[in-house]
C-alpha cells in the first residue's frame, strides 16, 4: 500500500506490520480506515492505557465502572446515578458552536444509552488570553460560539445545565478545552449495557440517516494542528438536538420492553467503534450490509459508511423475533430505524457492499488488542526554575483585591450561565454558576445528588501529581459543602503531545496523584475521558485533568446553600491556613508567574473535613459552606457576600497579609446558625474553627479590605461581560 496514504492515516510502520501480521496480507482501503480509527488515540487510548491501570474503580456503591458508556453508582432506594465527562476540545476550537454543541449531544447519548434519562448537565471550559490585541479577538469568538453551542443543545434537549467552571490563561491560545458533562438517573434494575451476542440475533441502526460529516474526527483528535488549518472542518460533526430529543424518548421506550441484548452509541468513528465494540466485548462476530444504512448523502462509500461521524444515532443488538416491534417505536417517533446486519460466531467483522465482502477483520485484536505505547518519560526542565519563586504582597491588601475580583478568572460569570436553562425538568434545587457544588432531587427516593466539577490547571503546571490530587480532592470537598456524601468520579484527563517526554512525565504523575487521592478518599473513578494532543504550532497547554465528584444527600431538604443568608449567625473558617501560593491566581495577576512550590495534601485531614461538614449539615447547625479554592477566603469570601447581596464584617488576625490569598487546600468558609452546637462538635472532630467575623449592613470589611456592597457586586457581576464586549 501507499506509503503516503498509511501516513495520512496516522499509522506508523510498526502499527502497520503489526495489522499485516492481523490480516495475514496487506489492507484495503476500507479496512486501513477501520484499523487507523479504532488504533487511534482517541479510541485506543494507546499512550495512556499503560498509565490508567490501577485507578480505584470499586466499592459497594459502584455498579458499573470504566469500560462501559458510562460509570454508574447506587444512589438508594433501587436508584442509579449513571455520569460520565468527556472532551471536544479540538472540534471547539475549528468550530465552536458546533463543536460545543456535539460535544455536549455525544455525552448525554452516552448517558442515555445506558437506560438513564439525562437530568443534568455540566462544563469545563478553558480559553486564552482575551486581553491580547491579537489573539484576544479569536478568544471571544470562542467563548460565544461554545457558550451558544452549549445552551443550545442542552436548551432544546430539555436537559437543565446547573453548573460548571471557566477560566482562562495564554496556554489555550492555541487550544481551547470543552469539556462536557451529564448524568442521568434510573433504576438499578434498568440499566443497558453495550454487547453484541447470539448468533443470529440481528444488529439495528436507529436514529438519524448517516452523512459525511464529521469523517476522520476520531484521528483528527488524536493529532496536534496548527492554527492556520482550515481543512479540518470536515471533521467537525454537525448536530441537531431536536432529533436526539426524540431518540432519547425513543430509546427510553424500547428500555422498558424486553427486545433488545444491548445498545451502543455511535460517538468517535461512529460505526466503526459502535460495531466493533459491541462484538469485542462479547467475544462475538459481526456481519454489517452497509447498502442498507440509512444515507442522507448520495453516491456514499463503505468507507464514509462505518467513519462518518454524523451525530444522534444508535446501533442495536436485538432479539431475532423483535424486528418489526423496535423499527415501528423509532419510527412512531419519526427516526430512521433499519437491520443493517446481524451477529455470527466468527470472531470477525465482515463488510458486505451489495452482497459483496469488501472488508474483513479479526474483531478481537481490533477492539481489546491496540498498540500500547511506552513512551519516552522526562521530568520538565521549568520545574526546577519555578520552584525558586515565593509570593509576596507588594500592595495593599486592598488594591490586590480589587485586581483579584476583576479578573475574568474570578469574576462572575453570568454571561455564560444565564444561557443556560438551569431549572428545565423541575427537579433543580441548587445552580449557582460556578459557585460550589450544584443539586438536583431525585424524585423516585426523595434524595438529592450533589455534583462537582473542578481543573485548576496552574497546580497542575506548577505539580502534575499534587495539583491533580488537589483537583480530586476539591471537587470532592464541594461536594461535601452541599451536604453531601462524595462517592465516586469521573474525570477527564486533557494534556499536551503524548510525543513529548515532558508531556507524558505529566500525564504519567497526573494518573498517580488520581490514584492516590481517590483511594485515600473514597471517591472511585468510575468513568472517564483521555484528550492528548492539545497541542498547537509545538506549544501544549497545562496540564488539565478535570475531575467531576458526584455525591448523594439522603433528605433532598438538607442540601446546603452556597452563600449566606439572613440565618448566619456567624462566620468561620475550617482548616488550616499555610501559606500555599504555588500556582496561585492572585501571584498570576500580581506577579504574572504560575510558580512556586506545592505542598503535599492531607488526605486524612480532607477526608474529616468532610465528615464534619456532613454532620454539621445533618445536625442542622450550618445555614451554608462554601470550599476555600482560587483567590483564597478573600475572594471566597467576597463570592458569598456577593450572591448573597450582604454585607461582612470579618478579621482574618494573620499576621502576614497576603495569607488572605493563600490557596492552601482542605478549608471551607461556613455560615453557622447555632454557633454554640457547632464548636462542640467541632471540638468533637478537632477541626480547627477561626471565627472571621459576622453579616454587615452594606460593606464587605475584611481585614485592611474596605468595600461598599453595591461596588464589590459591581466588580464580581459586571466585569466578564465587559471584557467579552
Amino acid at each position: 500500500m501507499d506509503k503516503e496514504l498509511i501516513k495520512q492515516h496516522k499509522i506508523s510502520e510498526e502499527e502497520y506490520q503489526e495489522i499485516i501480521n492481523i490480516l495475514g496480507r496487506e489492507p484495503n482501503l476500507l479496512e486501513l480506515g477501520v484499523i487507523s480509527a479504532m488504533w487511534s488515540e482517541h479510541c485506543s487510548y494507546k499512550s495512556s492505557k499503560k498509565y490508567l491501570n490501577g485507578f480505584p474503580t470499586k466499592a459497594p456503591w459502584v455498579i458499573q465502572g470504566p469500560g462501559e458508556n458510562a460509570g454508574v453508582i447506587d444512589i438508594g432506594k433501587g436508584m442509579a446515578a449513571v455520569f460520565k465527562v468527556e472532551s471536544h476540545n479540538h472540534p471547539s476550537f475549528i468550530e465552536p458552536f458546533a463543536g460545543a454543541a456535539t460535544g455536549v449531544g455525544g455525552i448525554m447519548r452516552d448517558v442515555f444509552t445506558m437506560g438513564a434519562r439525562v437530568v443534568a448537565g455540566m462544563n469545563s471550559l478553558k480559553f486564552g488570553n482575551i486581553h491580547d490585541e491579537q489573539i484576544g479577538k479569536r478568544q471571544k469568538y470562542l467563548v460565544k460560539g461554545v457558550v451558544s453551542g452549549i445552551s443550545h443543545y442542552g436548551n432544546c434537549m430539555g436537559v437543565p445545565t446547573i453548573g460548571g467552571e471557566c477560566a482562562f490563561d495564554e496556554c489555550f491560545n492555541g487550544n481551547i478545552l470543552v469539556n462536557a458533562f451529564a448524568l442521568g438517573t434510573c433504576k438499578i434494575e434498568d440499566i443497558f449495557y453495550a454487547k453484541a451476542e447470539g448468533v443470529g440475533n440481528p444488529v439495528i441502526y436507529v436514529g438519524s440517516k448517516t452523512g459525511r460529516d464529521g469523517l476522520g474526527g476520531a484521528v483528527m483528535a488524536s493529532d496536534s494542528f496548527s492554527q492556520a488549518d482550515k481543512s479540518l472542518r470536515p471533521t467537525v460533526q454537525i448536530g441537531d438536538p431536536f432529533i436526539e430529543k426524540l431518540l432519547m424518548e425513543a430509546c427510553l421506550e424500547l428500555f422498558k420492553t424486553d427486545y433488545i441484548i444491548g445498545i451502543q452509541d455511535m460517538g468517535a468513528a461512529g460505526l466503526t467503534s459502535s460495531s466493533f465494540e459491541m462484538a469485542g466485548r462479547s467475544g462475538s462476530g459481526m456481519k454489517l450490509y452497509l447498502d442498507k444504512t440509512p444515507m442522507r448523502e448520495e453516491g456514499m462509500s463503505p468507507y464514509e459508511l462505518m467513519l462518518s461521524e454524523s451525530q444522534e444515532r444508535m446501533l442495536i443488538c436485538a432479539k431475532k423475533g423483535y424486528e418489526k416491534e423496535i423499527i415501528a417505536i423509532f419510527e412512531k417517533w419519526g427516526l430512521d430505524a433499519a437491520i443493517i446486519g446481524e451477529v455470527s460466531d466468527s470472531g470477525n467483522m465482515e463488510l458486505f457492499w451489495h452482497d459483496e465482502l469488501v472488508g474483513l477483520i479479526p474483531i478481537e485484536p481490533l477492539s481489546q488488542k491496540a498498540p500500547i505505547l511506552d513512551r519516552n518519560t522526562q521530568k520538565p526542565k521549568y520545574l526546577d526554575i519555578i520552584k525558586t519563586y515565593n509570593f509576596s504582597l507588594k500592595s495593599s491588601q486592598q488594591d490586590a483585591f480589587i485586581a483579584l475580583l476583576k479578573n475574568e478568572n474570578a469574576s462572575d460569570k453570568a454571561y455564560i450561565y444565564d444561557q443556560f436553562d438551569s431549572s428545565v425538568q423541575t427537579n433543580t434545587i441548587k445552580a449557582d454558576g460556578s459557585l460550589g457544588a450544584c443539586s438536583i432531587r431525585v424524585k423516585e427516593n426523595q434524595c438529592a445528588l450533589a455534583m462537582a466539577i473542578e481543573c485548576n490547571s496552574r497546580l497542575n503546571y506548577v505539580d502534575p501529581k499534587i495539583g491533580a490530587a488537589m483537583n480530586v480532592a476539591s471537587a470532592g470537598r464541594k461536594v461535601a459543602c452541599a451536604g453531601a456524601k462524595p462517592l465516586a468520579i469521573s474525570d477527564c484527563l486533557n494534556y499536551g503531545n503524548p510525543q513529548n517526554p515532558e508531556v507524558m512525565w505529566q500525564f504519567a504523575q497526573g494518573c498517580e496523584g488520581i490514584k492516590q487521592a481517590c483511594k485515600e478518599l473514597n471517591t472511585p473513578v468510575v468513568s472517564g475521558n483521555v484528550s492528548l494532543y492539545n497541542e498547537t504550532d509545538g506549544i501544549s497547554i497545562f496540564p488539565s485533568p478535570t475531575i467531576v465528584c458526584v455525591g448523594v444527600c439522603e433528605d433532598a431538604n438538607k442540601i446546603l446553600k452556597s452563600y449566606f443568608s439572613k440565618n448566619t449567625q456567624a462566620i468561620y473558617l475550617l482548616g488550616e491556613t499555610k501559606a500555599n501560593f504555588a500556582g496561585s491566581l492572585i501571584s498570576k495577576i500580581l506577579d504574572q508567574q504560575v510558580a512556586g512550590v506545592l505542598d503535599a495534601i492531607d488526605f486524612k485531614e480532607e477526608r474529616k473535613l468532610w465528615e464534619f461538614l456532613l454532620k454539621a449539615n445533618d445536625m442542622q447547625v450550618l445555614d451554608c459552606a462554601n470550599s476555600v479554592g482560587i483567590g483564597g477566603i478573600a475572594l471566597t469570601l467576597a463570592k458569598m457576600s456577593a450572591k448573597a447581596n450582604l454585607g461582612i464584617i470579618a478579621n482574618t488576625n494573620f499576621t502576614n497579609d497576603s495569607l488572605i490569598f493563600d490557596e492552601s487546600p482542605t478549608r471551607a468558609i461556613v455560615g453557622v446558625k447555632n454557633e454554640d452546637e457547632f464548636i462542640k462538635l467541632a471540638q468533637t472532630f478537632n477541626i480547627k474553627t477561626t471565627k472571621l467575623g459576622k453579616l454587615n449592613d452594606e460593606e464587605f470589611i475584611l481585614d485592611d479590605i474596605k468595600i461598599s456592597l453595591a461596588d464589590l457586586q459591581k466588580n464580581y457581576f459586571k466585569s466578564f461581560k465587559e471584557f467579552l464586549e
